[in-house]
């Protein structure tokens, strides 16, 4: 029997109607695949499109033209067997990381009586679960994400998208996250798709790393496959020679990106 697709783009188009009349595509033509299991990250300039592309697999953006497919059917409306993990906060601040983590079935009908119970061992899982009273203020950035991942891994999705979700923490801190993030990906092994700036973080990541080229009618230009073994330790991967020549070849034909969208965000800039 074959393996379903968790996410197929096909051929996805995104373009939005501007106030003064004129369509903007942001994304054209995306042809993109997320396996049952496979950890996929998204790297491209700032705009290229690449969180727009995680909110079509969402269902939060339907595509002007071609198709999203989740486990092989047409999407229709939101995605329900992907939970969505935002770069910004997207805690409470009047409730406890508990209560935080909890509501993520609660909203679903679950009972409180099962929920909270629940909620606290996925606190656990995730080093916090002595903190399940603090509420986020309480608690430093690193902790906070913590709470965050526990409030979406508690619902078990199939898939998991992520949007720089590291993208606010220092590098040390982005590091024991990442790390932390393997842990439970390897407990179960869902569906990621993973958009991040840092090309590092992608490669010690991910199965695959795919490449966006710089907006505006962005496409996907690259899509290498990662075959550093795992378990991996991301601390220790980043001084393997193969993760070097890998950063070497995606950076040969990313950096050209990167200074493509850097001149047209100066010339916008100057426009202005």
């Amino acid at each position: 029997m074959t393996t379903p697709t968790a996410v197929a783009l096909e051929d996805a188009k995104v373009a939005f109607q501007l106030g003064d009349g004129r369509v903007y595509t942001a994304v054209e033509k995306a042809n993109l695949t997320v396996g049952e299991g496979e950890f996929v990250a998204i790297v491209g300039p700032t705009g290229c499109g690449k969180s727009t592309l995680l909110n079509v697999a969402a269902g939060l953006l339907k595509p002007a033209a071609g198709s999203v497919k989740i486990f092989d059917q047409p999407l229709a409306g939101l995605n329900r067997d992907a939970g969505y993990l935002f770069q910004a906060d997207a805690l409470f601040p009047w409730k406890t990381a508990l209560d935080n983590v909890a509501i993520g079935l609660e909203v679903s009908g679950t009972p409180r009586s099962e929920a909270l119970p629940r909620a606290q061992k996925w606190l656990t899982s995730v080093g916090l679960g002595a903190f399940a009273n603090r509420y986020p203020h309480m608690l430093s950035g690193g902790q906070r994400k913590r709470v965050a991942l526990a409030q979406v891994l508690i619902r078990d999705p199939k898939i998991l998208l992520m949007d720089e979700p590291f993208g606010p923490l220092d590098a040390q801190t982005r590091q024991v996250m990442g790390n932390l993030l393997l842990d439970l990906w390897n407990a179960d092994r869902k569906a990621v798709l993973f958009v991040t700036h840092d090309l590092e973080e992608a490669i010690a990541l991910a199965d695959r790393v795919v490449i966006m080229s710089a907006g505006p009618s962005s496409r996907i230009i690259g899509d290498w496959r990662v075959s550093l073994p795992r378990p991996r330790d991301i601390f220790e991967v980043r001084l393997d020679k193969e993760f070097h020549a890998l950063h070497r070849e995606i950076w040969s034909v990313l950096k050209d990106e990167v200074m493509k969208g850097y001149a047209q965000s100066t010339q916008a800039a100057e426009a202005v």
